[in-house]
């Protein structure tokens, strides 16, 4: 085992993907078409802002013979679907600089990265990979394949036997690091894994890099202290509810995950309410 620093982090995830073998390699195994960049820009904003929100791509890149423009989000916060839909269709109305016709000269595709602290609690994130492509059905069933645009989510936490095994082995090699600890072994056929792995390992990790990490860690801890605190105060208004109907404190303890000495004091500090 190496420690290495967690893929979850932005400043780490941005250090390792933005090599372009890398970036190509990923894209190719998750999206399966082939590009080629000669650099990855971290950081990415357009020159002028479209619409009410001025945003930045983790990591983007375009490829100008194909024309074809990839960008790449790292994400740990719960509001990811309209955020990202955002950003994946701003990369195509940017596009539409004519006063005339409404042609995207690019295809645009944006792969988001769920590399949360831990499991997401949203109930409709159950999948390991997740497409959207806007191509309309007719009423018999057939796709018509008039867009090439993509997004796509992936989360390393839900990975299944029905994962892509293309994509299954990146998002293995990105959970792998999350515990900041990763077996070296596993991963020796692979040159781009190695060009990764090699990219996050401890005693790589500048200082600058060093202070992000904290800053990030930081920050990731009071986020999560709101959200508990947030959840600490939603059970006890739902055994409060259960109280009032009477319903016995083994019971609420067993709903809500209150101990019942919580139980009893919030009980009696209710009382003559």
């Amino acid at each position: 085992m190496i420690e290495v620093a967690s893929l979850r982090y932005d400043v780490i995830f941005k250090k390792a993907f933005s090599q372009p073998d890398v970036f190509c390699q990923f894209v190719h195994d998750v999206l399966g078409i082939y590009i080629k960049v000669d650099k990855v820009h971290t950081e990415y904003k357009y020159p002028k802002p479209i619409g009410y929100v001025d945003i930045k791509y983790d990591l983007f890149a375009e490829d100008l013979e194909k024309r074809i423009i990839v960008e790449i989000q790292n994400i740990k916060e719960g509001d990811f679907f309209d955020r990202f839909l955002y950003y994946h269709l701003i990369g195509l109305i940017e596009q539409v600089k004519s006063r005339v016709g409404y042609h995207f000269e690019k295809t645009v595709y944006t792969i988001v990265v769920l590399t949360g602290v831990s499991k997401p609690n949203n109930p409709n994130v159950d999948f390991s990979v997740a497409i959207s492509d806007f191509c309309p059905v007719n009423e018999r069933g057939k796709k018509l394949n008039v867009y090439g645009h993509r997004l796509v989510f992936l989360n390393p936490w839900l990975r299944n036997e029905q994962t892509p095994e293309s994509i299954n082995v990146w998002l293995e090699l990105i959970e792998d690091s999350l515990d900041e600890q990763i077996d070296e072994s596993r991963y020796s056929d692979s040159p781009i894994f190695q060009r990764v792995i090699d990219e996050i390992k401890t005693d790589r990790i500048a200082p600058d890099e060093l202070s992000q990490i904290k800053d990030e860690a930081a920050w990731e801890e009071v986020l999560r202290t709101e959200r508990e605190d947030g959840r600490q105060v939603e059970r006890k208004k739902i055994a409060l509810s259960m109280l009032q109907e009477g319903i016995s404190i083994e019971l609420i303890a067993k709903t809500t995950g209150l101990q019942p000495e919580d139980i009893e004091a919030l009980r009696k500090s209710n009382l003559g309410k």
